[in-house]
C-alpha cells in the first residue's frame, strides 16, 4: 500500500453512482414487491452498506478506513435501478473506493434478487461523481462568497396530500448547496395543478429580493397530471432550451427515458427557472449534469462583471 503516514487527517467524502438495467418483469415485481427473496431495493441498500465496510478486504491495495458515515440510496426509475452511495471519513486518504464498493455491492444484490426473472440484468456506469477533501477533488465556494439564492418547488399530488413522503426536496437542496454554493431561501410543496404551480413561481419571481434560481421537481412526464412545463411556460419570459439539452446529451448511455421528459428552462426577470424530474435521484443527477455551466449563467443573469469561458 502507499504510505500515507505523513498526510494530515482531514474530513473526506465521496459520492458514487451506478445503474442496473433490470428489464420490465423485474421492474414490475419491484413495484409490486412480489420478488421471492423480499424487498429488492431495501436489500440493495443494506448490501451496499455491508460491502462498503468490507472494502479493504476486497480491494487488495486499499487502506482500511474507520468510516464515519455510509448512505446508500436505491430507487426504481422505469426499468432501471439507480444507486447512489455517499461515504465519509476523517482520515489520511480518500474514501472513493468505499463509495464505489457500496454501489457495486448494492448492484450485485439487485442482480441476485432479480436474476430468476431476468438472467440478462446489466450493471452499467459505476463511477465517482463527487469527491471532497484532501489535495484533489472539487471545491465549492462558500455561500457567503457566491451570494446565490435558490428556491425549490415540488409538484406532486401524492406528496402534497400527505399520501407519500416528500423525499425529493431535501436531497435536491443539499445538492444545489454543494454544487453551486447557493443558499436555500424558500421551498413549496404543491399539487399537480397548473394554476397553483404558475402562481407560486410568479410569486417568487416577484419577491424582493427574488431567488436567483428556482428548481422545480416533478410533473415533467407524459402523464395527464404532469403540467409543470406548461405552468413554467406561463411565467418565463425568455426560454433557454439549451440547459436541458445539455443534461440530456450528457446522460449515461442506455438511458433513453431521459428523452421522455418534457422539462423546460428559462428566465423570468432575473430568475432562472429549471424543471427537474420528480425522482429524487433523477432530480439531483440532472442538476449535476448542468452544474458546471450554471454559475456563469447565474452570474451573467445577475449582471455581474464576468469574463466569458474560453472553452
Amino acid at each position: 500500500m502507499v504510505d500515507v503516514g505523513s498526510k494530515p487527517m482531514t474530513d473526506r467524502q465521496a459520492v458514487a453512482e451506478g445503474r442496473v438495467v433490470v428489464g420490465p418483469k423485474v421492474a414490475a415485481a419491484i413495484r409490486a414487491n412480489t420478488l421471492k427473496k423480499g424487498d429488492l431495493l431495501q436489500v440493495a441498500r443494506l448490501g451496499g452498506v455491508q460491502t462498503a465496510k468490507r472494502t479493504a478486504d476486497l480491494i487488495l491495495m486499499c487502506h482500511p478506513l474507520p468510516l464515519a458515515h455510509i448512505e446508500v440510496e436505491a430507487e426504481l426509475d422505469g426499468e432501471v435501478v439507480l444507486i447512489r452511495a455517499t461515504t465519509r471519513v476523517v482520515a489520511q486518504t480518500g474514501v472513493e473506493m468505499e463509495a464505489l464498493a457500496a454501489v457495486a455491492g448494492a448492484a450485485l444484490n439487485v442482480v441476485d434478487m432479480g436474476k430468476s426473472l431476468n438472467p440478462a440484468i446489466t450493471i452499467e456506469s459505476l463511477r465517482v461523481v463527487e469527491k471532497h477533501g484532501g489535495k484533489s477533488g472539487p471545491r465549492v465556494k462558500p455561500i457567503a462568497e457566491t451570494g446565490l439564492r435558490f428556491a425549490i418547488l415540488t409538484a406532486s399530488d401524492s406528496r402534497s396530500s400527505g399520501a407519500m413522503q416528500d423525499l425529493a426536496t431535501g436531497p435536491l437542496a443539499e445538492a444545489a448547496a454543494a454544487l453551486l454554493g447557493a443558499n436555500l431561501v424558500a421551498t413549496a410543496l404543491v399539487p399537480d395543478e397548473e394554476n397553483t404551480i404558475a402562481g407560486q413561481l410568479a410569486q417568487w419571481v416577484a419577491a424582493e429580493p427574488a431567488p436567483h434560481l428556482i428548481l422545480t421537481t416533478g410533473g415533467t412526464g407524459m402523464g395527464p397530471r404532469d403540467v409543470t412545463p406548461e405552468a413554467t411556460a406561463r411565467v418565463i419570459e425568455r426560454p433557454h432550451p439549451g440547459l436541458l439539452e445539455l443534461a440530456r446529451s450528457r446522460c449515461l448511455p442506455g438511458k433513453p427515458h431521459a428523452f421522455l421528459s418534457r422539462a423546460i428552462a428559462g428566465v423570468a426577470g432575473k430568475t432562472l427557472i429549471i424543471n427537474l424530474p420528480g425522482s429524487p435521484l433523477g432530480a439531483v443527477e440532472t442538476l449535476r449534469l448542468m452544474a458546471d455551466v450554471l454559475p456563469h449563467a447565474l452570474e451573467t443573469l445577475r449582471g455581474s462583471e464576468t469574463t466569458h469561458p474560453l472553452a
